[in-house]
């Protein structure tokens, strides 16, 4: 079995807030900016899988 992850690029325009709310969050958390923003939308989806399995 190939465990091998696929990564798809995209850009994404962002205001400048969420930007500095990111950049702050990767220091913070030792990590890269990109990580912070897979990591939220990853929060994100999980929130919405636990609300259907729930409603």
């Amino acid at each position: 079995m190939d465990s091998k992850i696929e990564f798809e690029r995209q850009l994404v325009r962002l205001p400048r807030d969420a930007k500095d709310f990111i950049k702050r969050e990767a220091e913070r958390n030792c990590g890269s900016q990109n990580s912070e923003i897979v990591r939220s939308i990853r929060a994100r989806m999980d929130g919405e899988k636990r609300d259907r399995a729930a409603g």
